[in-house]
């Protein structure tokens, strides 16, 4: 059942402040999991408490920063990976990833 929920827990996350309120609550909660405080975070990766604090409190962070406290915190595969593989939601979505393959470029469709 637990898996249901968080599965569902993934589409109620529709706009990009809600995204990043969740991901610095899980940043937070994964910190603490390592008994970390900010300052230690703050140590290893290069990044100012201040901008730890703010992104813990409003999800706000640069994407440098939030690559710094991710590695920080034993995350470098999964941050590194983010955009690794494609995502589809129709098959002709997929046919498309599949014909683009290896092009190094996007072309506006006429």
């Amino acid at each position: 059942m637990n898996n249901i929920l968080s599965q569902l827990d993934n589409f109620t996350l529709c706009n990009e402040d809600d995204i990043a309120k969740a991901m610095a609550s899980d940043f937070r909660n994964r910190r603490i999991e390592k008994n970390l405080t900010r300052e230690m975070v703050a140590e290893r990766s290069g990044v100012a408490v201040s901008n730890i604090v703010r992104f813990e409190q409003k999800g706000l962070i640069s994407l440098k920063h939030l690559i710094g406290i991710a590695m920080a915190l034993g995350y470098t595969s999964e941050i590194k990976s983010i955009f690794g593989d494609p995502k589809y939601s129709t098959m002709d979505e997929l046919t498309q990833i599949r014909r683009n393959k290896g092009k190094t470029r996007a072309y506006k469709q006429s």
